[in-house]
C-alpha cells in the first residue's frame, strides 16, 4: 500500500511516498502524543515489524498526517489505531523540528506538532500488535534519566523531546 505524507520538495509542500521521504531525508509533517497519568507517561515499545526503529521505546504514539489531515485529527486517529485509546482530550504543547538518523539509511526530518493528554480511570489501552509490542507507565523524570543513560533503548525522537523540549512539552497546565 502506498502511503503519501506531506513533505517539502523544493520548498513546496508535496505529497510524497512515506519510505521515499525517509530515504531522502525530506522535511515532513508529523505528530507526536504523550499520554500522562499524573507524573507518569505512557511509553510504547515499537513492534519488530516496523520498518525503522523496531523494538525501541517511544512516547505513546507518533505518526505522519495524511494529506490535508489536521494535526489534532491525526493525533486522535493514531492514538486509536496504535493503542485503542479514544476520547482523550489532547492539548497542543509545542511544534518542534528535528533531524535524526533512524538506521537502515533512513532519516527522520520532521516538523512535529506535539500533543499531551491526561489519562483517566476510563482510559483503556488495547495495543495493535502490528504496531506496539509492549507498553509501560514510567515516571517522566525517570524516563528522561533512562534515555540519557541507555539511549540505545529509545527512539531518537523521544531522546530529543526529553533532552531539548521537556520544559515546553510538560510544564503547561493540562
Amino acid at each position: 500500500m502506498t502511503v503519501l505524507i506531506p513533505a517539502w520538495v523544493n520548498e513546496a509542500l508535496t505529497p510524497v511516498e512515506k519510505l521515499e521521504v525517509h530515504q531522502r531525508g525530506l522535511r515532513h509533517k508529523a505528530v507526536s502524543v504523550f499520554v500522562m497519568r499524573n507524573n507518569e507517561t505512557l511509553i510504547q515499545r515499537r513492534a519488530l515489524e516496523k520498518y525503522h526503529t523496531p523494538g525501541l521505546w517511544a512516547n505513546a504514539c507518533c505518526t505522519h498526517p495524511h494529506w490535508d489531515e489536521p494535526a489534532l485529527a491525526t493525533a486522535q486517529r493514531r492514538l486509536q489505531e496504535e493503542l485503542g485509546i479514544i476520547g482523550l482530550h489532547l492539548h497542543h504543547r509545542d511544534r518542534v523540528e528535528y533531524r535524526a538518523d533512524v538506521g537502515g539509511g533512513l532519516i527522520e526530518h520532521e516538523l512535529v506538532d506535539i500533543y499531551v493528554g491526561e489519562a483517566t480511570a476510563s482510559t483503556f489501552i488495547v495495543p495493535d500488535p502490528t504496531e506496539v509490542m509492549e507498553t509501560a507507565w514510567v515516571d517522566l523524570d525517570d524516563l528522561a534519566r533512562q534515555t540519557r543513560e541507555h539511549p540505545e533503548r529509545f527512539t531518537p525522537w523521544l531522546r530529543i523531546y526529553l533532552d531539548e523540549h521537556m520544559k515546553s512539552i510538560f510544564t503547561s497546565a493540562i
